[in-house]
């Protein structure tokens, strides 16, 4: 199955990048437009939704929108704007926006609602099992296996789901707290301690018993990041 390519049309840099980011992560293909021409270009060229700003330069992102429904495109839209007046919101809506997010937004919030809209829309976005490979370490979601120079590192599946989410955000500093959110879930009640206690056992398996080398390294008051070998 294809992965799910998501346009993000949107002027601010660091914006697309934060977002670039975290669609990457969740298994999508992030494509980037500065503005609006080449936001028009690209969803003529076909994407399967849209992040489209509002304030774009050169046609701004109501424009596209009546532009690729005259056209007859279907494209699913999530229009984000700084704007918070209820009408902005209604003239999206009725040019056939799908959904609208307003800045400061959580790219995770945005992550979630595009998943949504592509339910809705009928698309089934299935990003697929990763394996990632970093010299010597290999990382198998689908098996759910770590393996060093090709063998089973033997890690518990808690455990392998923390090394996952960290080498899935390598070079990235990581705060116990997001890892006990991503790995153990919103609702869990115990002490980040626990972060730690499972580094400490991940490290153990690949860096003591394989002779893996240091890989994931503390970032002290904060957290932990993977670092390739």
């Amino acid at each position: 199955m294809s992965l799910c390519r998501v346009l993000l049309a949107e002027d601010d840099r660091a914006i697309r990048e934060l977002l670039v980011h975290h669609f990457l992560r969740d298994g999508f293909v992030a494509l980037e437009a500065p503005d609006g021409p080449s936001a028009l270009r690209s969803l003529r060229d076909g994407v399967d939704i849209v992040l489209l700003d509002v304030a774009l330069p050169g046609i701004d992102g109501f424009d596209i929108l009546r532009t690729l429904r005259r056209e007859g495109r279907e494209t699913p839209v999530v229009m984000l704007t700084a704007r918070v007046d209820e009408l902005d919101k209604i003239v999206g809506f009725e040019l056939g926006a799908d959904d609208y997010v307003v800045k400061p937004f959580s790219a995770r919030e945005v992550v979630a609602r595009v998943r949504a809209v592509l339910r809705r829309s009928g698309h089934k976005h299935d990003a697929g099992p990763r394996s990632l490979t970093f010299g010597r370490l290999e990382v198998h979601e689908g098996a759910r296996e770590a393996r060093v120079d090709g063998r089973d590192a033997g890690l518990k599946p808690r455990e392998f789901a923390l090394l996952l989410a960290l080498v899935s955000n390598s070079g990235i500093a990581m705060s116990r707290d997001a890892l006990l959110e991503k790995v153990w879930g919103f609702d869990y009640d115990g002490d980040e301690r626990t972060v730690d206690v499972h580094v400490r056992r991940i490290r153990k398996r690949l860096e003591e018993e394989r002779g893996l080398g240091s890989v994931l390294h503390t970032v002290h008051g904060f957290g932990y990041k993977f670092s390739p070998p």
